[in-house]
């Protein structure tokens, strides 16, 4: 039979080291995360077991087991789930959370910065005992091989793993705990009752401890919401899918009626770290009659709201229902579309009562909801609108459109800006000269904001304008457009040996008083805007995704002076690349000689 000896990853000896050395005042959860494993474990037995009808082999009385010897200064559980072969314990637990990845070695070193939460981080329960324990050993025999596994380790850098002789199916983990007197109390007959009534009552399968059921077994979801506290939620929460933190909100739903099912979902606090990557599945918990079917159904909840986690419990479906006849099942369709009228109902009224947190909300997963609003050519559009917030020039608060187009008066549009940050946006001159005209604008400063007010095109019938598009005028007068259009004609000559010098940087080059106090400005034609052209320029086929630019010339600012007196001179190339330049600096875009454009600078300045 194999027997090795193995060297942790680098990665996996930092978290190791930071558990061991724990930097955690919270040494209890460590129960929890355990009781969670061993939870997933039937979880997974009994999915497979839907399928596999001798997987049992007539031991289907599920439950978890927890021991304590105080001679030994052992604390040990054992679960009768899946259980694991040798590759796959050495795959899960010589390696934690693809310990190669980026990702993880980025939030590793943010952990030992700032004393993150590494456990919600990244889902690495089973070495919580290490922080309490200064060995593990562990015994695991799965049904998919004859033998069985004992891995151990003292988390200093190696672990042993070799196959045995066992024939009952499982897990027994035992924690060696620490000798320091602090530690002792997890010996005890009422702190392990305490912890599991804390963190773990409400796990599906019973828990026993001294030949005693130590936990409620009667599903929250199906309890009177009389007899729930938010304590109850968080502490479910927390143990059912792994996070450390409280989440945010959650959303208790029993519905009667043509369809009746229990939901109980789960707004948290961050999103998963690993929530942009392929490994991420969406979806939520689905069960029939308190018995778990699926751990990650796809098809109760769209894709924009797919950072919610929770379950659904309906008594009409059938055990044995397949992944293919879910995409087709009308009852779970219905589900689906109550469940996403419910979670847009209560973010409404979060919205609405308590403004506050639901910013929080909406820093966190706000990109989602605006990447629901773009999908499908905004065919989701009427149903999201109203959650969205941007941040407005109006009090520098964020707004609702429905709050901006409300004080809108005789406005047709709704302006907006893009660009890196508030503090440049605000400071750009049309901004200054819009602030003067108590005219509000909606600052977007995520790089999908203006592809979202494009699939959107409206809001209740008012277009909307960036102010950076070609057309846009800060002066309405018709005595005013006379007179610039007069400027513009006096000048045609001028600016088309502007147009000459950039050749094609841009497309054209105008005399136009709707850039507020600057000297010139860079303008978009066409529905590429500047910023998704900044946007777009990292995706394949760029070249072919560039806004039409126009460099508009303020005939009222100095500069334009300067450059009709400079016609001819050897100075008027100088004030081109200056006019040019600044242009692409204010709307956040590298020029290509910063050298020179100092040099002509200085000229100027001369």
């Amino acid at each position: 039979m194999k027997k090795e000896s193995r060297v942790f990853r680098a990665e996996t000896k930092e978290l190791l080291n930071l558990m061991i050395h724990s930097i955690y005042t919270n040494k209890e959860i460590f129960l929890r995360e355990l009781i969670s494993n061993a939870n997933d474990a039937i979880d997974k037995l009994k999915f497979k077991a839907l399928t596999e009808t001798d997987i049992l082999d007539g031991d289907d009385n599920f439950r978890i087991e927890i021991s304590v010897d105080k001679e030994a200064r052992t604390v040990t559980i054992f679960d009768n789930g899946i259980g694991m072969t040798f590759d796959e314990v050495d795959d899960n637990i010589g390696t934690i959370a693809k310990s190669g990845s980026k990702i993880f070695k980025e939030q590793l070193e943010e952990a030992k910065k700032n004393d993150v939460d590494i456990i919600g981080q990244f889902g690495v329960g089973f070495y919580s005992g290490f922080i309490v324990a200064d060995k593990i050993e562990f015994t695991t025999k799965s049904p998919y091989s004859e033998k069985g596994v004992r891995w151990s380790s003292d988390g200093t850098g190696e672990y042993e793993i070799e196959e045995i002789e066992s024939k009952k199916r499982g897990t027994t983990i035992t924690l060696h705990l620490k000798e320091d007197e602090e530690y002792a109390e997890f010996l005890e007959d009422w702190k392990i009752k305490d912890l599991v009534k804390k963190y773990s009552n409400y796990i599906r399968y019973e828990i026993y401890f001294k030949d005693e059921v130590i936990n409620s077994t009667k599903p929250i979801w199906k309890k009177d919401k009389k007899e729930l506290k938010d304590e109850d939620y968080n502490e479910f929460y927390k143990a059912t899918f792994h996070d450390w933190n409280d989440p945010l909100m959650h959303i208790n739903l029993k519905v009667q009626g043509n369809i009746e099912y229990n939901s109980l979902l789960f707004i948290p606090k961050k999103l998963p770290f690993d929530f942009y990557t392929k490994s991420f599945k969406r979806g939520l918990q689905l069960y029939t009659k308190n018995v778990f079917i699926m751990d990650k159904c796809e098809e109760l909840i769209p894709e924009y709201f797919s950072f919610i986690s929770g379950l659904v419990d309906c008594d009409s479906l059938s055990l044995n229902i397949s992944r293919e006849i879910l995409q087709q099942n009308s009852e779970l369709q219905a589900i689906s579309k109550n469940l996403e009228k419910k979670i847009i109902s209560e973010f409404e009224k979060l919205l609405k009562n308590d403004r506050e947190k639901y910013i929080e909300l909406w820093k966190e997963f706000g990109r989602n909801i605006k990447a629901g609003v773009q999908d499908m050519f905004g065919m989701n559009k009427e149903k999201l609108q109203d959650l969205l917030i941007f941040t407005s020039s109006y009090e520098d608060k964020y707004v609702t459109l429905k709050e901006y187009v409300d004080r809108m008066g005789e406005n047709k549009e709704i302006l907006f800006v893009s660009g890196e940050s508030l503090d440049m946006v605000k400071s750009l001159p049309k901004m200054e000269k819009l602030k003067e005209q108590g005219r509000e604008v909606l600052i977007l400063t995520d790089k999908i904001d203006e592809f979202t007010l494009t699939a959107m095109m409206n809001y209740e019938g008012k277009d909307f304008k960036s102010i950076n598009s070609s057309d846009f005028k800060l002066d309405e007068s018709k005595e005013k457009e006379e007179e610039i259009k007069k400027i513009a004609e006096d000048n045609k000559t001028l600016m088309e040996k502007v147009k000459d010098i950039l050749k094609d940087k841009v497309s054209e080059v105008e005399v136009n008083n709707n850039i507020g106090n600057g000297a010139s400005s860079l303008l978009a034609k066409g529905p590429i805007s500047l910023e998704m052209e900044k946007v777009l320029a990292d995706m394949p086929g760029a070249e072919m995704n560039k806004a039409i630019k126009v460099l508009a010339i303020n005939p009222e600012h100095g500069l334009f002076e300067k450059l009709k007196l400079a016609e001819g001179t050897e100075n008027f190339e100088k004030i081109v690349d200056i006019l040019y330049n600044q242009a692409l600096i204010l709307e956040g875009f590298p020029i290509d000689n910063p050298v020179q454009f100092i040099k002509n600078l200085n000229t100027l300045i001369k």
